[in-house]
């Protein structure tokens, strides 16, 4: 299936396409567009202005694909958080991990296309998710 998306991807753009890949459709492919009039009639577009999955009720587009895909893990739901924080930055959430995920995928977006920060993106939120899964189970930060 196809997915559209903005061009220049960032943290929750990076995040989505993620999050859609590992959980949704693990053929996703990515179309990046300029403009939502430019999303092709065969793709299902996320993170733009107007389409359904989109930010909606101060929630980031992370969350927004969770709650319509009925994706009820707990550790996406953490991974949600540090990623609306890195997006949103409206202290909803405590999550001390966003500024640094913040700057990393900032830096891939300043020296790589929207294609290579995926595909480098990818096992940083796979890392991300196995920590924050341990730490769960733990229920403390593992060593």
């Amino acid at each position: 299936m196809k997915w559209a998306t903005r061009a220049g991807v960032h943290i929750d753009r990076a995040a989505c396409a993620w999050l859609i890949r590992r959980h949704i459709d693990p053929q996703a492919q990515f179309v990046f567009v300029a403009d939502p009039s430019a999303v092709p009639a065969d793709a299902t577009p996320f993170d733009m202005r107007g389409v359904d999955l989109g930010h909606h009720g101060g929630d980031c587009t992370f969350e927004t694909i969770l709650r319509r895909y009925e994706l009820h893990d707990p550790v996406l739901w953490r991974i949600a958080e540090i990623v609306h924080e890195a997006d949103i930055d409206d202290e909803r959430f405590d999550a001390p991990e966003a500024p640094g995920l913040d700057v990393i995928l900032r830096g891939l977006s300043m020296v790589c296309d929207d294609t290579r920060t995926l595909e480098l993106t990818g096992p940083i939120f796979d890392g991300l998710y196995e920590y924050q899964r341990r730490a769960l189970l733990l229920d403390r930060p593992p060593a």
